[in-house]
C-alpha cells in the first residue's frame, strides 16, 4: 500500500533542509565565519624605535653595575606607541610612550614602569637616547624577560606642546593607564611575544609617586583590565600635604635645582585647579618678576621658604588659603587599602624627597591592613639610592608570582 505526505508536510520538511543545509555549511572549515576587527580604542599607531642584542644590553648593565649585569638575560625590541589620553582638562589628546619587548619564547609578564623627573623632552621613553632613564633601566628589565610600558607622561613625546602637569596624581596615572591599554591592544596583534596577563608596576622620584597613583587607580577603576600582582616605589612624594608645609616653614638646602622643582609643584597646582594667582601672591621680589617671566626656569639659590611672601604662609599655615591647601592635598597618594603588595624604597639622608613622605606612606597604609614594607637605604640620598631600589625591585617581582 502506498502512503502520501500531504502538500504542506513536504514543504515543512523541504524548508528545514534547507536551513539545515545553511547551519551545516556555515560550520564548514571551508567557509568560516568572518569576524569584524575590533577597532582599537587607545592605540593611533605603533613605530620601531631600536633593536638591541643580549650582549648590547649586557654593557649597558655593566656600566651601571655589574651586579645588575648578572639579570640579563634576552635581547629586546623597542616600539613607540602612540596613544589616546585625556589632559588635565578633560580634552582628549594623543600621548606617547615606549613598549619594550624581550626576545622571548615563553609567555612573560609585564612591567609598567613610571620614569622620574625630566626637563628636557629628548630623555621621554618614547625616543629610546642613549643614556636616558628608559634606555637604561628599560633595557635591563626588558632583558630580563618582562615585556615593559615606559610612559611619556603629559607634555613629552607625542604630547610635547602642552605643559607637562609635574607631580598631578590624577593625569600621571591616567597617562599611565591609558599606555597600558594600547600596549595591550599592540600585544594581541603580534606574534613576537606572549604576555601571560601579569601586571607590575614601579618607579623612582615622580616615577615612584605616580606609580602609587597609578596602583590606586588601577585598582579602584581598572581592576577587570588587569591583573595587578605588585608595585615598588622609590623616593616618592607620596604625603603632598606634609611636603608642601615643610618646605614653606623650614630651611632647605637652597639648591638651585630642587627649588626648580618645588617651584615647578606650586605653579602646577595653581594652573590645573585654576587658582589663576599672579606670581606676586605667592613670592616677594624680586623672585615674583622673574617667576612671572621665566616660570620655573630662574635660578633661586637660597631656601624656598626665603622667597615667599609671609602673607601667603600665614594663610596656608591658618587655614585661610583654602584652594591652595585643598589643591596640594588632592594630591595625597597614600591614604588607601591597596589590595596588592606594595613595597617602598628612600634614603633616609635625601634632602630632594625627603624621607618622611614614605615613612608617613608606610605608617598609613599598613595601619590601614596594607601588605607593605618600607626598605630604608642608610644614608642613602636621592641620587645613591636608585641602585638599591632598582636591586631589591628586581628581588621583589621575581619572588611575587
Amino acid at each position: 500500500m502506498r502512503t502520501f505526505t500531504p502538500i504542506k508536510q513536504s514543504k515543512k520538511i523541504v524548508f528545514l533542509l534547507f536551513w539545515s543545509l545553511l547551519l551545516l555549511n556555515s560550520c564548514n572549515d571551508d567557509n568560516p565565519v568572518v569576524e569584524p576587527p575590533v577597532e582599537d580604542q587607545f592605540l593611533q599607531k605603533s613605530e620601531d624605535v631600536k633593536q638591541l642584542s643580549r650582549e648590547q644590553v649586557l654593557q649597558l648593565a655593566n656600566d651601571l653595575s655589574p651586579i645588575l649585569g648578572g639579570y640579563v638575560k634576552n635581547g629586546i625590541k623597542v616600539y613607540k606607541l602612540s596613544y589616546k589620553t585625556k589632559n588635565t582638562d578633560g580634552t582628549e589628546i594623543t600621548a606617547s610612550g615606549a613598549l619594550i619587548i624581550p626576545d622571548a619564547d615563553q609567555p612573560v609578564s609585564m612591567i609598567s614602569v613610571q620614569h622620574g623627573t625630566i626637563r628636557e623632552d629628548a630623555a621621554a621613553p618614547s625616543y629610546y637616547n642613549n643614556n636616558t632613564e628608559a634606555a637604561q633601566f628599560g633595557s635591563l628589565f626588558g632583558s630580563m624577560g618582562y615585556i615593559i610600558s615606559y610612559p611619556d607622561y603629559i607634555g613629552y613625546g607625542e604630547s610635547k606642546a602642552l605643559p607637562h602637569p609635574y607631580e598631578h596624581g590624577e593625569s600621571l596615572a591616567s597617562a599611565s593607564l591609558d599606555m597600558l591599554r594600547a600596549a595591550k591592544e599592540f600585544l594581541k596583534k603580534q606574534d613576537d611575544v606572549k604576555w601571560n596577563e601579569k601586571l607590575y608596576v614601579a618607579g623612582y622620584s615622580e616615577g615612584g609617586y605616580a606609580t602609587m597613583a597609578l596602583h590606586k587607580k588601577i585598582e579602584e577603576e581598572a581592576a577587570s583590565e588587569f591583573n595587578l600582582r605588585a608595585s615598588s616605589c622609590g623616593a616618592g612624594a607620596y604625603d603632598k600635604t606634609a611636603f608642601m608645609n615643610y618646605i614653606i616653614n623650614n630651611n632647605t638646602q637652597g639648591v638651585a635645582s630642587y627649588n626648580a622643582l618645588y617651584l615647578w609643584v606650586l605653579l602646577t597646582y595653581d594652573r590645573i585647579y585654576k587658582l589663576n594667582r599672579p606670581a606676586s601672591y605667592y613670592f616677594k621680589e624680586p623672585f615674583a618678576t622673574r617667576i612671572a617671566q621665566s616660570g620655573i626656569n630662574v635660578t633661586i639659590s637660597q631656601s624656598f621658604d626665603t622667597i615667599l611672601n609671609e602673607s601667603f604662609k600665614t594663610a596656608l599655615n591658618d587655614g585661610n588659603d583654602k584652594g591652595f591647601r585643598d589643591a596640594v592635598a588632592d594630591n595625597d597618594v597614600y591614604k588607601w587599602k591597596p589590595k596588592a603588595p606594595i613595597r617602598l624604597y628612600h634614603g633616609n639622608e635625601d634632602n630632594l624627597v625627603f624621607y618622611f613622605n614614605s615613612e608617613n606612606a608606610f605608617k598609613t597604609m599598613q595601619g590601614l591592613g596594607a601588605d607593605i614594607q618600607l626598605t630604608t637605604v642608610p644614608k642613602g640620598n636621592h641620587g645613591s639610592s636608585v641602585l638599591p631600589f632598582l636591586a631589591g625591585t628586581l628581588s621583589f617581582f621575581t619572588s611575587t608570582p
